[in-house]
């Protein structure tokens, strides 16, 4: 239909211990998704947070203005509302509020119906230690896989 959007958040997994994922829905107006499908958005320094009426909503995600809107164009950094079911709602809520977990964005990216959907994940974040361990494994990886390469 379209080309693919994938829009990562690369830190995530780099700095939170990914427990949960879901797939939300996102409320966008029409400058917004325009934008999303010309992949001119960043969710790298999101988050996610309930507002007092128990609504999920992403913030700090920047969507660049579009280019040919005209004065109904969106504002960049706009909060905006998660669609997830009531059940997953409550649990998120429920485990935000007891264990202290914080939910991150993933991955932005467009369905095979045209919507965009994103990947949001239940998370705990890292210790410094476990981040140097991160890296450690990698560059042991990168390093095996070179060996590997050179002795084929």
């Amino acid at each position: 239909m379209q080309n693919k959007v994938s829009i990562k958040n690369k830190r995530a997994k780099f700095e939170y211990e990914i427990l949960d994922k879901y797939l939300a829905g996102i409320v966008l107006s029409g400058t917004e998704i325009k934008s999303i499908r010309n992949s001119k958005a960043s969710i790298a320094e999101s988050f996610c947070e309930f507002n007092e009426a128990g609504e999920l909503f992403i913030i700090n995600m920047t969507i660049e203005e579009y280019a040919f809107g005209t004065h109904f164009n969106h504002k960049p950094k706009a909060e905006r509302k998660l669609l997830l079911n009531k059940r997953e709602l409550r649990k998120l809520s429920k485990d935000v509020q007891t264990k202290g977990l914080t939910i991150v964005p993933l991955l932005l990216f467009i369905n095979d119906n045209g919507l965009a959907k994103l990947e949001i994940a239940l998370a705990k974040g890292k210790k410094l230690y476990d981040k140097r361990d991160t890296i450690k494994d990698r560059d042991n990886k990168r390093q095996l896989d070179r060996i590997k390469k050179s002795y084929n």
